[in-house]
């Protein structure tokens, strides 16, 4: 009975279970809080977040880029592959039609049978007219095994046409999964930027993005996203309805950059949409292409490409209609204007806008015209 009622006098109440598992609860809290992973996330300050954004926007400039030559090749295999398939279906019929003929010409010789040569020769009535019509049937013959080796030859070319276009249908699956990756990694950079920015202030944000409000949210999608891009901001205008030209301005040298650049001034306040050429938002090579497409010069997609379409000038040697790159690997142009300015297609938070040169790190410039 003594250990029975010891027994009882150890046992726990609900309510003591209950607060027992409260405070091991709340002691495991603390020892969470104090080992640093229960602490809520720091709050960046408004450099932090620009600083982090900057990266983010240049990281997905570079994919942007790498998406946009990949979109190219892609486009280029598929228009190859499509001609195969055009080649292929085009010579078909050819074929068709010589075996056609063929299955005639074989479908006549069973109907009249085979008869020796000589046979014919002895059985007809006019042995002259027997031998003309036999020098005819050889060169018939001789026409039909051409046509024999004809309809062989198309077999083989048909064949290898085929070939080809697997081979291709290879590479233009590879292509469309190259520019899946490049898609995926860029709208990730855009949604981390973006997530950044929100933790800001309107104020803090515009300080963040050099001064200059962000961008509508659909302006960082895709140009192959199916939606319509914005309508770009209107630039400054004067009364006889044209655009301002900015005090100051150098003149290109060239007619054709001249028109380059006044293309570029025209699409100020257009927003910056990945993968975007016009005509009314741009990314940073996309705005260069469609500049100098409009005076006439077809220039490549990519910012890696259209640093090796023209002849490579100093920093020293600028002129107004240039192409001027940044960074290490390429991934960001803009159009020199003079005076140490360019015209570019900064990243979703800025529309085109005219900013110095010295302002990133400057990787090299072309002249195209």
């Amino acid at each position: 009975m003594a250990a029975h009622r010891k027994l009882r006098a150890r046992s726990l109440s609900g309510n003591t279970v209950r607060t027992a598992a409260t405070l091991a609860l709340a002691g495991a809290a603390t020892a969470t809080a104090f080992d640093g992973t229960g602490h809520a996330e720091p709050r960046l300050t408004t450099a932090q977040v620009k600083t982090e954004v900057d990266r983010l926007y240049r990281e997905a400039e570079a994919a942007t880029e790498k998406y946009n030559g990949a979109r190219e090749k892609a486009g280029a295999a598929q228009h190859r592959l499509n001609s195969l398939r055009d080649e292929t279906a085009r010579r078909q019929v050819r074929l068709d039609t010589a075996r056609s003929a063929l299955g005639s010409f074989a479908a006549a010789q069973y109907r009249d049978g085979t008869i020796a040569p000589s046979w014919q020769l002895a059985l007809s009535s006019s042995p002259d007219r027997y031998l003309d019509g036999a020098a005819f049937a050889e060169r018939a013959g001789d026409r039909q095994a051409k046509q024999v080796s004809r309809v062989r030859a198309q077999l083989r070319e048909i064949e290898r046409l085929r070939g080809a276009a697997r081979v291709e249908a290879r590479s233009v699956a590879s292509r469309q999964a190259e520019l899946k990756r490049q898609k995926d990694t860029v709208t990730a950079k855009l949604k981390q930027a973006r997530q950044l920015l929100e933790r800001l202030t309107p104020p803090e944000r515009a300080k963040a993005a050099d001064g200059v409000p962000a961008a509508p949210a659909r302006a960082t999608r895709s140009a192959t996203g199916g939606r319509s891009a914005p309508t770009p901001a209107t630039p400054a205008r004067v009364s006889s309805g044209r655009t301002r030209v900015p005090t100051g301005r150098a003149t290109a040298p060239d007619s054709r950059a001249s028109a380059a650049v006044a293309y570029a001034y025209r699409k100020l306040g257009s927003p910056y949409v990945w993968g975007a050429t016009g005509p009314n938002a741009f990314d940073c090579s996309g705005l260069i292409q469609a500049a100098y497409r409009s005076a006439g010069i077809s220039l490549p997609r990519t910012t890696y490409a259209q640093i090796n379409a023209g002849r490579r000038v100093s920093r020293s040697q600028l002129r107004p209609g240039d192409l001027v790159f940044f960074y290490s690997g390429i991934s960001h142009v803009g159009m020199y204007v003079g005076n140490g300015r360019m015209i570019h297609a900064p990243n979703p938070s800025a529309p085109v806008r005219v900013a110095p040169i010295d302002q990133m790190p400057f990787a090299g410039a072309t002249r195209v015209a």
